[in-house]
């Protein structure tokens, strides 16, 4: 079964003859090897002394579980506790009742000024899929193992739930953990239309990690990126006007709002808001997702690994492009410069809280609810024999709408003597008869409703004079009347 899923995803490795005389070029450098993901598991050649905490900002919910996790680490198990400079110095850390006890037991850094490079062991993030997306920028080669915890509000890059946090980081400390390496796009801007990238060591300063420089700040051109760059029209009114190369061969022009170039990683972020497939970050690949084309047929590309792209203002363009770096860096592409993108040799080494496959379907579901709908009723096949049953007695006894029950019949005639007698007794009224006949012994004798006080048969049984006529049929039952309370409640006349 283990094998199975792992053919799943990585197909095996073709064989390196074809047929009787056809065979593949020996070559190292044109053969990939995709690594099984089953045997990508952690390993330490050493216990891990560092670690780097980095906690989400302006989240007061965040508080608690980072005193408790940095207090943890430095009482329990004895690490030596890195944090950002500015978490120190937050009104919320520093009020904290536990924070004292560990404040003088952190180390602090600058991301401006001071580089990580081979004094972190570990990273533990807090927060959002932002704060991993911090902590790749953070390392611009080899990147310590990560281990994310779910306190933010997506969470897809993030499968750790910070409850048993104690187990959970023991385990990873003691190697038994499963990884998912999240590759990233190495980009380099070449400015001034030399075909020459900046140089591969620079400053320690500039490429320690992309913040928002103040005006005048020299920008680094050599950036690793873990979701995507973004190359879009700025605050310009026209169409981007882009010439997109793949391995020096012109491919298209992009005619729209701009261009996505993404890792699997980040084929779930911003390129499948813009229409692009998901892939699984195990998967060595591009995307290319144009945004917003005009252009009914522009559709997302995939294309290998290994391949460089270099993506250019064309020179009738009506203005120039913008270029983001994981939404970080944002800074100007001139018709003379140009953006090269290819696959970095230093990937994200995630940690998985189940395996690979298992987790990234998890957050499709838990995060993107993929697939999910109302499920389609399925048919009731075992009730189907006792519903025609039932349906044949109805056919063989049809409900008569003309059938009528005796006590109905009965008490239609009783009806039909009321209102004969009714009708008696509005005749004599209209006679000015002085006493009722004996056929009139059932008309009703309430003489005022209940609600309003007012006589309910002044409208039906009101003489010439507009008086009541309950006082005549009280009498001529032989019971007392009241003619003038009665009289009194008509005064005005009907409501």
């Amino acid at each position: 079964m283990e094998l199975a899923r792992t053919r799943s995803l990585n197909a095996p490795s073709p064989i390196q003859q074809f047929g009787p005389c056809g065979r593949i070029m020996r070559n190292s450098a044109m053969i990939m090897t995709i690594q099984d993901p089953a045997s990508q598991r952690l390993t330490w050649y050493k216990p891990p002394l560092s670690v780097l905490v980095i906690k989400k900002v302006r989240d007061a919910m965040v508080i608690p579980p980072f005193i408790e996790l940095v207090s943890w680490l430095t009482l329990e198990k004895r690490m030596v506790v890195f944090v950002e400079a500015s978490v120190l110095e937050e009104p919320l850390v520093t009020k904290h009742a536990k924070f004292p006890d560990v404040k003088d037991k952190l180390m602090s850094f600058n991301e401006k000024h001071d580089d990580l490079t081979d004094k972190i062991d570990f990273i533990i993030c807090l927060g959002g899929d932002g704060t991993l997306l911090y902590a790749s920028s953070l390392f611009q080669q080899s990147v310590p193992p990560v281990m994310a915890f779910h306190l933010g509000s997506l969470g897809f890059l993030t499968p750790f739930k910070f409850s048993n946090f104690q187990e959970q980081v023991t385990n990873v400390l003691e190697g038994h953990a499963a990884l998912t390496l999240r590759s990233r796009l190495r980009c380099i801007i070449v400015r001034g239309g030399y075909d020459k990238p900046q140089p591969k060591k620079p400053k320690p300063d500039a490429t320690t990690a992309p913040w928002l420089p103040d005006p005048g700040v020299k920008l680094p051109s050599n950036l690793l990126v873990l979701n995507e760059v973004v190359i879009d029209r700025g605050p310009s009114p026209y169409l981007s006007n882009l010439d997109l190369y793949l391995d020096g061969r012109r491919i298209t022009s992009v005619q729209g709002d701009g261009l996505l170039v993404s890792t699997p990683t980040g084929s779930t972020a911003y390129a499948v808001a813009a229409g692009a497939s998901m892939i699984h970050p195990s998967v060595p690949a591009i995307m290319v997702t144009p945004i917003c084309p005009h252009s009914l047929s522009f559709r997302p590309i995939i294309v290998p690994a290994g391949v460089e792209l270099k993506i250019t203002v064309s020179k009738d363009s009506r203005n120039t492009a913008w270029i983001s770096f994981d939404g970080r860096m944002r800074q100007e592409l001139t018709h003379d410069d140009s953006l090269r993108v290819t696959t970095s040799i230093y990937p994200v080494p995630s940690i998985c809280a189940e395996d690979q496959i298992a987790d990234w379907f998890a957050s499709l579901d838990d995060c993107l609810r993929w697939n999910d709908r109302k499920r389609q009723r399925h048919f009731d096949d075992g009730n189907t024999a006792a519903d025609d049953a039932n349906l044949m007695s109805d056919d063989a006894n049809p409900p008569s709408a003309d059938a009528k029950n005796p006590s109905d019949d009965a008490n239609h005639q009783c009806d039909g003597a009321n209102r004969l007698s009714d009708d008696g007794n509005l005749m004599s009224d209209d006679g000015n008869m002085s006493e009722s006949s004996s056929a009139s012994s059932s008309v009703p004798t309430t003489p005022t409703s209940a609600a309003s006080g007012v006589c309910a048969l002044y409208d039906a049984e009101a003489g010439p004079s507009g008086l009541c006529r309950v006082a005549e049929i009280t009498e001529s039952e032989g019971g007392d009347s009241d003619d003038d309370s009665c009289n009194d409640n008509h005064e005005a006349g009907p409501s």
